[in-house]
């Protein structure tokens, strides 16, 4: 690894690091999760490794536990993560880098809003995007492994999930100076849950958010 590149993964480390906890936490308790369902190990560690979404992979357990439907699995991960189709507007400039981590940037699905000065850019990206994976895989083989070696009830573990995202929602509204954006989310939301139901509301306040 020349300079550049260990430059770029030693800024990019720190600013990982808070996510990295959460990750770690939420990926062990998807792990536990699959276990105590009846799963290998090699299941979370696969998942997380390929798929790295994390909705999807909890709507997983019970897809996999139930009859084979391609179609409709298709369609539930589709939904469920249709919301990158939304995130990825905003990412169109930061994306703008060269070669195959183009490729690994849009997988991974982060972006940072400042790479600090004197570090290269698309490695800083790339480096942040690459520490991010491996928390939650590491997390989701910990609590595979720990899972399988301890029994205790898991009901009620799946609420990890919308958990992180009301606290990622409370820290942005602490540290923001405007809260229209927020609040227009929370609006849509809010009228489209009314109007289209639990099932089929996520896309409408999407498109709402939006406009």
């Amino acid at each position: 690894m020349d300079s550049v590149k260990i430059k770029a993964f030693k800024t990019a480390f720190p600013y990982t690091v808070p996510i990295g906890a959460s990750f770690i936490f939420l990926g062990a308790s998807y792990g536990f999760l699959m276990v105590s369902k009846g799963f290998s190990p090699l299941y979370p560690f696969f998942m997380s490794l390929l798929i790295f979404a994390g909705s999807v992979e909890f709507v997983s357990v019970t897809m996999l536990l139930g009859s084979f439907e391609p179609v409709s699995a298709f369609l539930a991960a589709f939904m469920l993560n249709a919301r990158h189709l939304f995130y990825a507007v905003s990412m169109l400039k930061p994306y703008n880098v060269p070669g195959w981590k183009k490729l690994y940037l849009i997988f991974g699905i982060n972006s940072m809003t400042k790479v600090p000065d004197g570090v290269d850019r698309s490695c800083f990206m790339l480096f942040v995007t690459m520490l991010n994976h491996f928390y939650w895989v590491a997390g989701a083989t910990l609590g595979a492994v720990v899972g399988s070696a301890i029994n205790f009830p898991s009901e009620g573990i799946e609420f990890v999930l919308p958990a992180l995202f009301l606290v990622i929602f409370a820290e942005q509204w602490l540290n923001a100076d405007a809260h229209g954006a927020a609040l227009t989310g929370l609006a849509a939301s809010v009228l489209c849950l009314f109007i289209f139901g639990t099932e089929n509301f996520m896309i409408p306040a999407m498109l709402m958010m939006l406009l």
